[in-house]
């Protein structure tokens, strides 16, 4: 009885394994092949930023920090900081 209980399960394992999906490798057409030659000719010049290896600007770097200071809850600039002081609209 164990045997045959075995080879039941047995049977069972290698059915639901072979029923398994197996990922689509479908080749892209030629509209697509055009698609990404025309993003990837663009991004070098559109990027010219230094970036992090994840491909995220990296802060360190002057073109890559945010020109307006820190905000406040509300979204008005918070004026305590120095980037706020010279933004400041004169009335």
């Amino acid at each position: 009885m164990k045997k045959f209980l075995t080879g039941i399960l047995a049977l069972l394992i290698f059915a639901s394994a072979s029923m398994a999906q197996a990922p689509a490798t479908a080749k892209p057409t030629k509209k697509e092949k055009a698609k990404t030659e025309q993003k990837a000719e663009a991004t070098p010049a559109a990027t010219a930023k230094p970036l992090k290896k994840d491909g995220t600007p990296d802060k360190r770097f002057k073109e890559n920090k945010p020109t307006e200071g820190p905000k406040k809850k509300d979204g008005t600039p918070d004026k305590r900081y120095k980037a706020n002081k010279d933004a400041a609209p004169k009335q």
